[in-house]
């Protein structure tokens, strides 16, 4: 009989440890499972990776099959043979832990998979304020969602009664035979839809399902420091789930309105603030409006346009730690555009002495000459 080398099976070399073997198995039936796979050849190539790991997981088999190949499981008329003492049970348990999550059993002797199944997320919109988004605020919500029938508490029904084609247990569970042994198959149970119960009566609210499409109002409390594009996790309150299942979650995105005279980065606010040419050359007190009310800011003499001034702990409180940014006075000196004739001679005189004094024009006029 021409076989196929255990170990090329499973892409594993001859020393590779029990470890690499059990992986390399694990990964195939996860691939082949007929249960799973939609390849055509899948149920023969998952045999063949039983039949190796069947051999390579077993000490003393693998010593024999190193030592004599597949000739030390065949018998005199050429039949397979040789895993009478095998412990199936190690090979099951792997099953369970990779199909175990999709419904999918394989030992008789564990106990049933739930068939609950939790309620489906839901993205909602809301719009904001600076002020609501700085301060946090109190808002209702209306959800369209699927929520949990109030007639019948979400069974389906009424006269509740075990189902008679799956006992109670929510699947159904079928044997499939090997060579390797028997190893059992459960799927979901058609008749209770894995409730592992019937109703006598079918909720005509519901009609049968559990769940019915609602408008519900939810009252949102928002933190403190929220900004454009955030979102928001309230567990629980997305659709609810089936059979038992937990809800899912509701996730509210923010959209920010901005502010009339403030700008945000991060948890920094800015304000532009305009001051006329002698304010910057002299010097001045101004008053500046911040998120937390008014303070006297100080401008020093001779400052330039687009300085930046900076009030500590005057931004936006950090929605995760609460402490709150800076808040920064960008100087914007205002150069006029019309001037009365009183104005006009002012700036006149002040240009004149300005010439004088001026050492860089000074240097421009040498360089001029020159």
């Amino acid at each position: 009989m021409n076989k196929k080398d255990y170990y090329e099976i499973l892409g594993v070399s001859k020393t590779a440890s029990q470890d690499e073997i059990k992986s390399a198995f694990r990964k195939l039936a996860k691939k082949y499972h007929p249960d799973v796979s939609k390849e055509e050849n899948a149920a023969e190539k998952f045999k063949e990776a039983q039949e190796a790991y069947a051999v390579l997981s077993d000490e003393e088999k693998r010593r024999k099959y190193d030592q004599f190949g597949h000739s030390a499981f065949t018998n005199a008329q050429g039949g397979f043979s040789g895993f009478d003492g095998f412990d199936f049970g190690s090979m099951s348990d792997i099953f369970d832990d990779i199909l175990g999550g999709m419904g999918f059993g394989f030992s008789s002797s564990r106990s049933k998979s739930s068939n609950a199944r939790r309620g489906d997320d839901i993205l909602e919109h809301m719009n904001l304020t600076f002020e609501e988004a700085v301060f946090g605020c109190k808002k209702d919500l209306k959800v369209t969602l699927e929520d949990t029938c109030s007639e019948c508490n979400g069974k389906g029904g009424f006269d509740e009664t075990t189902c008679s084609q799956c006992h109670g247990s929510g699947t159904i569970t079928s044997e499939q035979r090997t060579i390797f042994g028997s190893f059992l198959t459960r799927t979901t149970c058609p008749e209770c839809q894995g409730k592992g119960k019937t109703y006598a009566k079918k909720c005509s609210n519901c009609r049968g399902i559990g769940r019915i499409k609602t408008t519900k109002t939810i009252e949102v409390n928002i933190p403190a420091g929220i900004d454009d594009g955030n979102r928001l996790r309230l567990a629980q309150k997305g659709e609810a789930g089936i059979n038992g299942g937990r809800n899912g979650d509701l996730y509210i995105e923010f959209s920010v309105k901005d502010h009339e005279i403030y700008q945000r980065e991060d948890d920094d606010i800015y304000l532009d603030l305009p001051i006329t040419i002698p304010e910057a050359v002299l010097g001045c007190k101004k008053e500046i409006p911040t998120l937390y009310g008014k303070v006297d800011l100080t401008i020093p003499a001779g400052t330039q346009s687009n300085s930046k001034l900076k009030l500590r702990s005057k931004g936006v409180a950090n929605v995760n730690t609460s402490k709150k940014g800076d808040m920064y006075v960008t100087i914007k000196v205002q150069i006029p555009t019309k001037l009365t004739k009183e104005e006009k001679k002012a700036f006149e005189n002040l240009n004149n002495v300005m010439k004088e004094d001026n050492s860089f024009l000074n240097k421009i006029r040498k360089f001029l000459r020159d």
